[in-house]
């Protein structure tokens, strides 16, 4: 009987700015346009240099959606040589790979144009659908309408990107919304091929935000809904959740079978009250099952050469060094 695999990835998290059009009942990440709300380019380098010599694989670059339409954030981004972030997070993905790093960009909604450029840098992308659902938590975030964002993910299909979806609980959808989330990710899935992951996340409330006092899935809930996931999704897309945002330990026998990008340097900047597991926490989270690394760009994906040219050495490079790990002390 073969052992159960829960994988997971070792990232550098990389938040670019807190500045973003939306404003998510939810959120605490959102910033005003001010000092420190852009990472400098020398802090950026330099975290990746070093979640590098710790042997990370991926550099996860994540920001607020659209910063540029936030007056005054352009000319802050001006200073360091930019008139738009996506031209920084292209420059910083170059970095990331002269680093040995594969980047991974989750930021937010993007035109079919602007992920083609991005794909030529990134070995995987990504973008939570969060809910088909209309909720009032959306209410002042056009960005988050489930329309826009769907058509964003079906976009990365039509250009075979690697790509990480999922939903978010707690945030006013009902378990009937969760299943029609979950149905749309795998529809899409079934047209182009591209899910490689589906995050159930469960919403943390945060002081000082309009839903600082609304209740929290349980984990009851939060493993129904699991379980409702791995029952939609087709067997090759992982059902992923966050550690260090719940108890893993009693969901892992829910149908989990990714926990998702692990830092030994960085901390979660969406969830910063939550520090990440490290890997021994994780052999314990996992209990009887196998605990594998793998890529931000699963197995099936290479296979396919579903990346460009320019990762095809680092690809090979980082995928053999993780097969030699395994075969010796393991994860």
């Amino acid at each position: 009987m073969h052992r159960r695999v829960i994988t997971f990835s070792r990232n550098a998290f990389l938040p670019l700015t807190t500045v973003c059009a939306n404003h998510c009942g939810y959120c605490s990440f959102r910033t005003p346009v001010q000092e420190g709300c852009i990472m400098p380019p020398g802090e950026a380098i330099r975290t990746l240099e070093a979640s590098a010599a710790l042997g990370c694989t991926e550099a996860l670059f994540t920001f607020g959606e659209r910063p540029g339409l936030v007056p005054g954030f352009s000319a802050m981004l001006e200073r360091f040589g930019y008139h738009d972030i996506l031209d920084y997070v292209y420059d910083l993905s170059l970095e990331a790979i002269r680093c040995g790093l594969l980047p991974h960009t989750n930021a937010g909604i993007l035109t079919y144009q602007e992920l083609s450029r991005l794909r030529t840098v990134n070995a995987s992308m990504g973008l939570m659908l969060e809910t088909t659902a209309d909720v009032p938590a959306h209410r002042n975030s056009p960005g988050k309408d489930p329309a826009v964002r769907i058509d964003m993910i079906e976009n990365a299909g039509k250009l075979s990107i690697p790509f990480t979806t999922g939903i978010l609980l707690g945030i006013g959808e009902t378990m009937d919304d969760r299943e029609e989330s979950l149905r749309v990710i795998c529809d899409l899935h079934r047209r182009y091929g591209h899910i490689q992951e589906v995050i159930v996340q469960n919403f943390c409330p945060k002081p000082g935000t309009p839903m600082a006092d609304a209740a929290v899935p349980g984990t009851d809930e939060i493993c129904a809904t699991i379980s409702l996931a791995r029952e939609i999704l087709p067997p090759d897309v992982a059902v992923q959740i966050p550690p260090n945002l719940v108890d893993a330990s009693c969901l892992i026998g829910c149908g989990v079978s990714d926990l998702g990008g692990i830092s030994p340097l960085t901390i979660d900047y969406v969830n910063p009250e939550h520090p990440w597991p490290q890997i021994e926490e994780l052999k314990r989270i996992v209990g009887d099952a196998e605990l594998r690394e793998r890529l931000c760009i699963y197995p099936q994906y290479i296979e396919r050469g579903w990346y460009p040219p320019l990762l095809e050495p680092l690809i090979r490079h980082l995928s053999e060094r993780i097969a030699a790990s395994s075969r010796g002390e393991g994860a």
